[in-house]
């Protein structure tokens, strides 16, 4: 019984810690959302959409909730081999190093777009990514 006791109060603590990480995440995805001009990285992504839609006949994947996803994850999408083998998750690094150079990040990748130069821009940019849904 004693044993039982422990072990549920084990678990409780690890589902505590758990949702406590979790919320660390969601706050900082959130205070970098903030910090990034978000109004000016979705006037920015209006050229990604060109490509980036939702539509089923896009050039590229749909956006709409990138942030945190694996890449090549879309199952509504024909991703080029190197994206499939890339093995990221989009986090605010690699969307800000792909967005800045997509074939130094992703080498051999379908995408054709020679990358973002602005820091600034590229923070907005992902900042939009961020609240994208």
């Amino acid at each position: 019984m004693r044993a039982q006791v422990r072990t549920e109060s084990m678990t409780t603590t690890m589902r505590v810690l758990a949702l406590g990480a979790a919320a660390l995440v969601v706050a900082a995805a959130g205070s970098q959302a903030r910090s990034a001009d978000v109004e000016h990285g979705k006037a920015l992504y209006q050229a990604c959409a060109a490509c980036h839609t939702d539509g089923g006949n896009s050039l590229g994947p749909s956006l709409k909730g990138v942030f945190g996803r694996k890449s090549g994850a879309r199952e509504d999408y024909r991703y080029s081999p190197a994206m499939l083998r890339a093995n990221l998750v989009w986090d605010e690094a690699n969307l800000k190093a792909f967005i800045a150079d997509p074939q130094t990040k992703v080498r051999g990748n379908r995408m054709p777009f020679g990358g973002i130069d602005d820091p600034k821009d590229l923070e907005d940019i992902v900042g939009y990514l961020m609240v994208l849904q």
